[in-house]
C-alpha cells in the first residue's frame, strides 16, 4: 500500500489550473499552426494567424489564453492500492482549484445556484469524474471548459437503425447549429454508447485525447475522419467567417450500450482546448 498526502494533490491541481489556462498543450498548438498553413481562405487564414498571435502573447506574458478560464473539470484515476492521507480527495482537488484560480488571477465563473446566480468567488466546486483502476498511482487530468462552446453541445438518443449515417448526420447537425457561437475552429468530442449521462461524459473525455491520436478500432477511426471531413465542408470556417477549417479534430469514445439504443453526445470545444495531466 502506497501513501500520498492530499497536500501534494492540492499543490499539483493548483499548478495544473494555472498552466492549462496560460498555454495550450503542444499537440493542440500544432493543430492551429498547421491549419494556418493549409487554410486557403484569406479571411480564415487571418483569423488563424490572430489565434496564433494570441497564443504567443499569452505564453510570453503569462496571461490566460482566453478570458473565459472555464469551469474546472477533472478526470481522476485512483489506484486501488493507493492510500490517501489528510483531507478528503474531493476537498483536496477543490482546494487546488481555489488556490490556482486565486494565485493565477483566473476568472471565477462558477455560481452556487443555477437560478440565484451568486458567484462562489473561487471557481469551486469543480466537476470531478472518478475511476478506480489497478495499481497505486493517482492520475489527474484537468480540462477547464469555457461555456461558449459548452452551451452548443448536444445529446441525441439515436436508435440502432440510425447506424453510422445517423451518427454523421447528428454530429454535423450539432456543428451547423453551433455555427460561429462555439468559437471555431473546433475540437469535437463525441461519446457513443452507454446511456444518457455516460455518453456525455465520454464526449467530454474524448476532448482530452492527443490531437494526433487515432481510435484503436478501425471502424471508429474511419468514422472520426469522415465526420471531420464533413464538418470542414460546411464552410463555417475560423471564427464562423468562412473557410475550410471549421474543425481541427474529431475524437470518438465508445462504450457498450443497450440493444434498443445508441446514445450519442457531441461536446463542442473551441480552439482553446485546454487540458493537462499529472500522475502522482
Amino acid at each position: 500500500m502506497r501513501n500520498i498526502h492530499t497536500d501534494v494533490i492540492t499543490e499539483a491541481v493548483k499548478k495544473m489550473c494555472i498552466e492549462a489556462n496560460l498555454a495550450l498543450a503542444p499537440d493542440m498548438e500544432a493543430c492551429i499552426r498547421h491549419a494556418a498553413e493549409v487554410e486557403d481562405g484569406a479571411l480564415g487564414k487571418k483569423i488563424l494567424d490572430s489565434l496564433i498571435e494570441n497564443m504567443e502573447i499569452a505564453k510570453e506574458e503569462s496571461i490566460p489564453i482566453c478570458q473565459d478560464t472555464g469551469m474546472a473539470v477533472f478526470f481522476v484515476e485512483v489506484g486501488q492500492d493507493l492510500h490517501i492521507e489528510g483531507a478528503g480527495l474531493t476537498e483536496a482537488i477543490n482546494e487546488g482549484v481555489r488556490q490556482g484560480y486565486r494565485d493565477g488571477y483566473l476568472r471565477k465563473s462558477v455560481v452556487a445556484d443555477p437560478l440565484l446566480r451568486t458567484n462562489t468567488g473561487d471557481n469551486t466546486p469543480a466537476i470531478i469524474h472518478y475511476d478506480i483502476v489497478p495499481g497505486d498511482a493517482l492520475t489527474i487530468t484537468i480540462a477547464p471548459k469555457g461555456f461558449g462552446s459548452e452551451n452548443m453541445s448536444k445529446v441525441y438518443m439515436l436508435k440502432p437503425a440510425d447506424g453510422e449515417e445517423g451518427i454523421r448526420a447528428s454530429v454535423l447537425d450539432a456543428v451547423k447549429n453551433a455555427g460561429p457561437n462555439a468559437c471555431p475552429p473546433l475540437f469535437v468530442g463525441v461519446g457513443l454508447g452507454g446511456d444518457f449521462e455516460l455518453a456525455a461524459k465520454l464526449a467530454k473525455k474524448a476532448l482530452t485525447r492527443d490531437a494526433d491520436s487515432r481510435h484503436p478500432d478501425a471502424h471508429i477511426a474511419k468514422l472520426e475522419d469522415e465526420i471531420l471531413d464533413l464538418i470542414n465542408q460546411t464552410g463555417i470556417g475560423p471564427g464562423g467567417l468562412g473557410g475550410k477549417t471549421t474543425a481541427l479534430s474529431v475524437k470518438i469514445e465508445t462504450y457498450p450500450t443497450h440493444i434498443a439504443g445508441m446514445p450519442l453526445a457531441v461536446n463542442m470545444c473551441c480552439h482553446v482546448n485546454r487540458h493537462r495531466s499529472v500522475t502522482l
